[in-house]
This record gives C-alpha cells, structure tokens and sequence, in this order.
C-alpha cells in the first residue's frame, strides 16, 4: 500500500463543476489545480515496491505549474525549498520534497498523461468568434504548425561545449490560429535530423480535417502526400525558385487583386520526367502574393531584396485571397513563441532529460489555457493580464481588480475587431 493520499483511478474526468466555466469560474479555478491533476496519480506506482513514495505526479504537476504562476520558481532547487513551505503544502496539497526526487521524477512519469489533461482543457474553452467570416466557411480546422529552440544552456557555455551536436531542445507546436491556442507540443533534439526534424515530427503527428499552415521548413513533397491521404490539406510557403507545370492559369477576382494575389496556377510540382524523387500525387494550387514591406524600427537597418510569397495548397476551391490570408495567420505561433518565452519565461529548462522538458512544456501550455479560460472568449489576454493573475494566485490582488481588468481587455478586443 503506498503513502500519501488514496490512489486516484487514472481515466477520472475532470470534476463537472469545471464543465462549464464563467470567466469568473475560471479564475477561481486558478487555485484548484489539483481536479485537473487527480488523475495522474497513479501513474507509475508501480515502480513502489517498498510502498515508501512521498511524491506522486499530481503533486510535481501543482509545483511545476506553480512556476508559472509565480516567476520567481524557476529551478527544481526553489521547487524543492517552495515544497517545504506550510502554505505551499496547504494550498497545493502536496508534502515537502527533495531536489533529488523531483529529479527523479521528471524522468519517470509519462509526460503524454499531461496531454491528455491539455486536451480536456481544450474542450472547456469556448469556441471563439472568427474574425473573418470567410474563414469559418472552411471544411479544415487552420492549424499553424512551427518549432522553437529551446536552450538548455546559456551561449557562452555552449560555445565552450563545442562538441554538443543537437544544441539543447526543440518543441514543436500545433497552433490552431482561430482560437489562438496550443493544441499540440513535442519535444524532440535541436539537431533537425532524422526523427528529430520538423518535417517527421509533422507527419508523425498529422490529423484528419486540418489545414496545416507551414513555412518554407516544412516543404516536401512526400509531406505534402502524407497530408493530403490524411484526409487534410496545408498552406506552404516555398521557395521562389520551384517550378509547378501548370494545367490551369486561373483568372483573378477584384477581391484577389485587393489582397495582393498576383497569380494563381493550378498543376503539380516537380518535373514529370524526373525519376529521382517523390511527385505530388494530387493538384495542387500556387498563389504568388506580393511582399510588403515592412521597415526595420531598431538595430541595424540594412537594405534587404524583398520577393513575392509562393505559397502552394490542396485548397482548390477556396478563393485565392483566402489562402494569403490564411498564410498572414501563421505568424499568431510564433506570437506564441514570444509569449512563452518572455511571458511566461519557459527559456530556462528545469529538467535536462527529454520527458522531463516535455513535462515542463505541457504545464506551460495548460497553464496559456487556464489563463484563457479567466479571461473568456472575448477576451485577448496581454502580459499585464498574465502578471495580474500572478499576483492574484499570490493573494496581492483582488478578484474584483481581475475582473476590472479582463473587462476593460474585452472592451479593447471588441473595439479591434470592429475597426
């Protein structure tokens, strides 16, 4: 029989009370973490066989999420000193730990557990209003796919550590852009080879009935036949320099031509003649959208030639103006990217094991999901909103100062939208 608290059945769902959550629901349930947690308890107590375990995963998956919630946490060392404070211990519902079981910890337990736990918090959100009409007619869910490295040492120590090959961590993310949420987060090397690169992490991970939205990394034509026999389609940008044998020039709208599209081609890439790689096994489309420019404001200003974006989709029967703008999309993850590292300040890695770095990433992205479930459909959450529910899970802000705020945030994001 292990210590600590009774055993929680690993497929309980979260507890109905959270099944609909009010903006004000879900700031309260900043500081019930633990419903979303119970079912992780379990996970390999199997390995007890002594009967002695002090640390079950729910209890490292409320510290790790503390960090995020209190910047000041940002090594398993503060975890380990935070875990033997009384009111952390009461208020998480966890007992004093040693750095070197959480150590332990983020090796062992199954970091794809978190997923699952991401995704029912996935299905509490509200759906939000499309921006653009057009684009809720699509028959595909958008989803801008990237990755970012994640160091796991500073630069100059690395540069002392040469002969380090894969040079720290990547995640690799799933964005859906409507709703302007992670979905998806792997963990691989930064080395971009093999199982490592972006274009396997993408194909390992494909889903029917997504519109993936990718850069020129991902471009390659046997992706491009794993999505579309997935049942998906996808919104590439590639490089200038590739030729498609066209089978149909088609004529541009008035609309088209507003929204910079200056050609639209269908055919298939790649020469028919060539024996030597992979072909489309589908039509495909090319839009060619006219680049603008965007002066620099900062740093050095150097004068650099622009070309128009070639982007080449399945999408065939979706207007060509609606495919730039899905491209313009893509850039909301790397907006994410910039939130997850200077917001939430996920550039220091507390574990220096794979797993456990995936651990860290899903509490991260629950921890974006939880702040989007306080602040509501109709509400875009900015740093200040991040650093005042900070300070209100630390009890130095009121719930009525919160609400204050996500109000005026609603204000503003209503006046965006309608200008």
């Amino acid at each position: 029989m292990l210590t600590g608290r009774p055993v929680v059945d690993s497929e309980q769902q979260i507890p109905d009370e959270i099944d609909t959550l009010a903006p004000l629901q879900g700031i309260k349930f900043l500081r019930k973490l633990r419903p979303l947690l119970q079912r992780l308890h379990a996970d390999a107590c199997e390995r007890d066989r002594a009967g002695n375990r002090q640390l079950f995963y729910d209890d490292l998956g409320s510290l790790v999420l503390l960090t995020f919630f209190n910047p000041s946490l940002k090594s398993l060392r503060d975890l380990h000193r935070a875990s033997r404070l009384e009111q952390v211990r009461r208020r998480l519902d966890c007992k004093a730990t040693s750095a070197s079981s959480l150590s332990e910890a983020l090796r062992v337990f199954d970091a794809d557990l978190l997923r699952e736990v991401a995704l029912d918090l996935l299905g509490k959100l509200p759906d939000a209003p499309t921006s653009d009409p057009r684009l809720s007619k699509l028959a595909h869910i958008p989803t801008a796919v990237d990755g970012t490295l994640l160091k796991q040492l500073p630069q100059v120590t690395q540069a002392c550590f040469a002969t380090r090959k894969d040079r720290g961590w990547k995640m690799h993310t799933h964005f859906e852009v409507l709703r302007g949420i992670p979905v998806k987060g792997y963990v691989t090397d930064a080395s971009g080879k093999g199982p490592a690169s972006e274009k396997a992490v993408l194909r390992n991970t494909l889903e029917p009935d997504r519109c993936y939205i990718v850069d020129r990394g991902y471009e390659e034509f046997a992706l491009f036949n794993a999505i579309a026999q997935a049942k998906s389609s996808y919104v590439c940008r590639v490089r200038n320099d590739h030729t498609l044998y066209f089978e149909e020039v088609r004529e541009l709208s008035p609309e088209a031509r507003a929204a910079g599209v200056l050609k639209d081609a269908q055919g298939r890439m790649g020469s028919p003649k060539s024996k030597r790689i992979e072909h489309p096994d589908h039509m495909q489309r090319q839009i060619v959208v006219k680049m603008t420019d965007h002066p620099k404001r900062g740093g050095r200003r150097r004068k650099e030639a622009t070309q128009d974006i070639v982007l080449v989709t399945n999408l065939l029967d979706v207007p060509a103006e609606v495919i730039a703008l899905l491209y313009r999309f893509r850039w909301l993850v790397e907006l994410f990217f910039r939130w997850l590292k200077c917001v939430l300040s996920c550039r220091h890695l507390i574990s220096q094991s794979a797993n456990g770095i995936q651990i860290q990433m899903y509490c991260a992205l629950i921890a974006c999901l939880l702040i989007q479930l306080a602040g509501g459909k109709d509400v875009r959450p900015n740093q200040w909103t991040y650093k005042l529910l900070c300070l209100y899970a630390d009890g130095w802000a009121t719930e009525e100062e919160v609400m204050a705020h996500l109000e005026e945030r609603r204000r503003q994001t209503q006046k965006i939208e309608t200008a």
